[in-house]
């Protein structure tokens, strides 16, 4: 090929197609505030500090009452400032030597500083007990949405929108930051602006409206802006989703050996920076709407306050309001004025917290109603038996089932091989056996209990399961065998379940041993190769010492003689419990009791190896297909 060639075929290479649009069509394509109205976006203020307040208490009760006496005593200093500046004021403005009047005002003025030294002092006061709340608040909250998405039934994880959810819950943990300062600046200057404007009403009662005109287009301003910036979060949720996962994909070292070796870095790169463009490009797109709303509010703004100082200065000047009064009435007007301004900037803050609080409170109340609810019944070892019968179940979206009216019979000492082509229904049926999904139609039961019924927890506690994609958990080597359940004080049964996978000789060998970290990220810490993690997940499946093992596709990544080892040492301890082997690797089915064949989510053929291999079905065809490399 000429190097003009090479250049036409450059030249018509296609660019690389950007990220998908993503748009629901459900419940959750509806932005929730859209259809809410501006008086019913203020209601919600009394019942976002409700909320606030409530969550705080639960937290450090000390704390929330000693914010309480803060604001009664920033409430009281405030009335005293200005009752004591009213009265210096008249020594002040009156006649007399310049030493006389002072002399005459020195008592006032000395209460002004005493109230002033006692406002700071409590703002002191208030930020510190707010920094006691303000982390364990955060961390309750962020607790409870990983308690939250950990203990939803797992097919709730299928839900369309329940990841974007998520994702929108989690900004509400994060304004969790910021909430409680928030709140506590809007009480503080509500506080300071009741004080005030009952003090300026006394004086001039034209002038408390003439303020409140003053400032509440600002507020307008505020919490249009807000929902402004919300409706802008809402429709970037699902891109923001997306783009957070590609980027862990995309600079995580476990997987920078295909994204270097492929040549894919210029590619995600370019996909990251498209989807980031993409958030952006809305973003931008809302602003022109908020320097609308932030002019307008301050143009009206404007002109109520030139009104209500030009007021003051007529009140003055015409003699309405003697000068020691029109000189309090400033310093009532300033302070006011500053705790308006104040109450609706925090005020804002906090009705836009409030929106994502709501995401993440109807996230927590979404996940805890599809939060297991099975009943209290509880399995008592040994298992003896479980049974399927007529058992069927749907991925939701999906036209068919997974698994398709399929009955079987597991019995305590067996052992059961599950194949069958990809997306045959192998790995949903034995979520469907240990109760990680619960059945559409039909039945599963354990020593005759439907586990619809029995309390998932003692499910579980008997289930030693090895997925086929399983976690390459950052602990030390010990935690990943045991994961937090010891059952001793010494490591002589960690050891068992290691030897029992042939990796003690490679244990010994890390710089700590059973100590060592295996996470290569953190400085210190080590990796382990794909054939070593898969036997530790095996060891830790083995040292549950459970009543049902399942092991999916567990020797994938061994070499023949770990996965000699493993299929031994199942045969070795198959008499106790109830086994089940998933694999693709028929010749490794030889161990097993009884084997089952499942195509397009149905049993398709069972039996013993011998019979299947003879019996010219899908089982000898694949097995065929296996040795004719």
């Amino acid at each position: 090929m000429t190097s003009a060639d090479t250049q036409d075929t450059q030249a018509v290479t296609p660019p690389p197609p950007p990220p998908a649009e993503i748009t629901y069509t459900g419940q959750y394509s509806i932005n929730p505030l859209g259809e809410v109205s501006f008086r019913k976006l203020c209601g919600q203020l009394p019942s976002v500090l409700r909320r606030i307040a409530r969550m705080s208490w639960d937290v450090d009760r000390r704390a929330v009452l000693l914010l309480l006496v803060c604001q009664l005593v920033t409430g009281v200093a405030a009335a005293v400032l200005l009752a004591a500046t009213a009265s210096a004021m008249r020594p002040v403005l009156g006649g007399g030597s310049v030493a006389d009047r002072l002399h005459a005002a020195l008592p006032a003025l000395l209460v002004v500083a005493g109230a002033s030294a006692l406002t700071r002092g409590s703002a002191a006061v208030s930020t510190y007990a707010e920094r006691r709340i303000t982390p364990r608040l955060t961390t309750v909250t962020d607790t409870a949405l990983v308690e939250a998405v950990c203990r939803v039934e797992a097919a709730a994880y299928a839900v369309d929108g329940f990841a974007d959810r998520q994702e929108a819950a989690e900004m509400g943990v994060i304004r969790t930051h910021v909430m409680v300062s928030d709140a506590q600046r809007f009480m503080s200057a509500l506080v300071k602006m009741v004080t005030a404007s009952g003090v300026l009403s006394v004086l001039n009662p034209l002038m408390l409206p003439l303020l409140l005109l003053a400032v509440l287009p600002a507020g307008v301003g505020a919490v249009l802006s807000a929902r402004v910036d919300y409706e802008i979060h809402y429709a970037n949720v699902a891109d923001r989703n997306v783009r957070g996962m590609m980027r862990w994909w995309s600079t995580t070292p476990k997987y920078a050996d295909e994204v270097r070796a492929n040549g894919m870095t210029d590619y995600l790169l370019y996909w990251y920076r498209s989807l980031s463009e993409r958030v952006d490009g809305r973003t931008l797109t809302a602003a022109p709407r908020t320097l609308r709303i932030a002019l307008v509010s301050s143009v009206v703004g404007g002109v109520f306050l030139v009104a209500t100082w030009a007021v003051l200065a007529w009140l003055a000047v015409t003699g309405r309001v003697a000068l020691a009064l029109a000189a309090t009435a400033v310093v009532a007007v300033q302070t006011t004025l500053a705790a308006l301004s104040q109450v609706i900037i925090n005020g804002a803050a906090v009705f836009h917290t409030s929106l994502y609080l709501s995401d993440m409170q109807a996230f927590l109340d979404d996940a805890e109603a599809r939060a297991p609810d099975r009943g209290e019944l509880a399995v008592s070892a040994p298992v003896e038996e479980i049974r399927l019968d007529e058992v069927t179940y749907q991925y939701p979206g999906k036209d068919k089932p997974a698994v398709d009216r399929v009955s079987l019979t597991l019995r305590r000492g067996e052992i059961l091989a599950v194949v069958g082509v990809n997306g045959s229904g192998k790995s949903t049926l034995t979520r469907l056996i240990t109760g990680i999904y619960l059945a559409d139609k039909g039945r599963v039961t354990w020593n005759g209990s439907d586990l619809a019924r029995i309390a998932e927890a003692t499910v579980w506690s008997r289930t030693g399961l090895v997925p086929q994609i399983f976690a390459q958990w950052p602990l030390r080597v010990r935690e990943n065998v045991t994961l937090g359940q010891p059952r001793t004080f010494d490591d002589g049964e960690v050891w068992q379940a290691l030897d029992a996978v042939g990796m003690r000789e490679a244990v010994e060998e890390l710089s700590q041993g059973l100590d060592t970290l295996l996470a290569r990220e953190v400085f210190g810490g080590a990796e382990l190769s794909g054939g070593q993690w898969q036997r530790l997940a095996c060891s830790r499946a083995l040292y549950r010492r459970p009543s049902l093992l399942i092991l999916d596709e567990p020797t994938s990544q061994m070499d023949p003689r770990g996965e000699h080892a493993i299929f031994e040492e199942i045969k070795a301890i198959a008499g106790d419990r109830i086994t089940i082997v998933v694999t693709h690797r028929l010749e490794n089915t030889k161990v097993a009791d009884h084997i089952v064949v499942m195509d397009q989510g149905r049993i398709t053929e069972q039996g013993g190896y011998d019979e299947l291999v003879h019996a010219g079905g899908i089982f000898a065809e694949l097995l065929a297909l296996s040795q004719d490399r």
